[in-house]
């Protein structure tokens, strides 16, 4: 039997990935479709950590369950085959008589690695991957630099005018570079990351908050690059609302706020 396979399938896929954008960590955004002759009659995604996955949500979507061991499962990223706050979904696909899987891209964590992969295909179930692969990657581009290269995904944002400066000589000049719309575009990125990071003289000059008031969703951990603790108890970052940590070479402990 050969499987055939669309493209559209995974992009939508992905498109349900997204909506739990920021809410995943520090697991990975995934999205899954149930596919019965050309037409989709069930889709899931993963909403947050702990809760139940993709293709379990797909799964318990579809309203005749009769159809389900007749479809195809389409995932953007591979069956996890690990015990953890969940079951493994490779055995609830399985369990659920699935024969056909299209899988998005590998999940290349220790846990799993083509273990679910491996798992499906030893229980006589017909993967197809990858599939979109680049776009599946870069989806959960944070989650794989994390467990591949051991290190965060980090992202540089700054204003700058048309003649390439980022602030004035003079300190007490100011000059609004950012407007409204490019200052509600930086609040929706603080909800989708895990920490925002600044150094002491943003710290002290700008005195920000580093939360998401223009834009609904979760708040980063602040991260404050503050050698010799100058930043003053006075400013936003130090007013306890979110946790934030300083890092510094006075004191070992952490100054923070465990409010979120």
């Amino acid at each position: 039997m050969v499987m055939t396979f669309d493209e559209t399938i995974m992009n939508r896929c992905l498109e349900l990935a997204k909506k739990a954008l920021g809410q995943t960590m520090p697991n990975p955004m995934v999205g899954s479709v149930l596919v019965f002759e050309n037409k989709i009659i069930g889709e899931g995604y993963h909403h947050r950590a702990g809760e139940a996955h993709a293709e379990v949500n797909a799964i318990n979507s579809v309203e005749n369950k009769n159809l389900i061991p007749l479809s195809t499962l389409y995932v953007s990223l591979e069956p996890c085959s690990h015990y953890g706050k969940t079951s493994p979904c490779c055995e609830r696909i399985v369990q659920e008589g699935i024969k056909k899987v299209v899988v998005g891209t590998l999940d290349t964590t220790a846990k799993v690695n083509g273990k679910g992969i491996s798992y499906l295909q030893q229980n006589n179930v017909e993967v197809a991957t990858p599939m979109l692969n680049d776009a599946c990657r870069f989806l959960n581009r944070r989650f794989f630099t994390f467990h591949e290269k051991q290190r965060p995904y980090v992202i540089l944002k700054w204003a700058e005018s048309a003649d390439g400066f980022i602030a004035p000589e003079n300190a007490q000049q100011q000059y609004a570079i950012s407007n409204t719309y490019s200052k509600t575009l930086s609040h929706k990125w603080r909800t989708e990351e895990q920490a925002i990071l600044v150094g002491t003289k943003t710290a002290i000059l700008d005195n920000p908050q580093l939360n998401p008031r223009l834009w609904k969703g979760s708040t980063p951990i602040r991260v404050v690059i503050d050698k010799n603790l100058d930043v003053p108890a006075t400013h936003h970052l130090l007013d306890g609302s979110v946790k934030t940590i300083l890092i510094n070479q006075k004191k070992k402990t952490e100054r923070i706020t465990l409010t979120i």
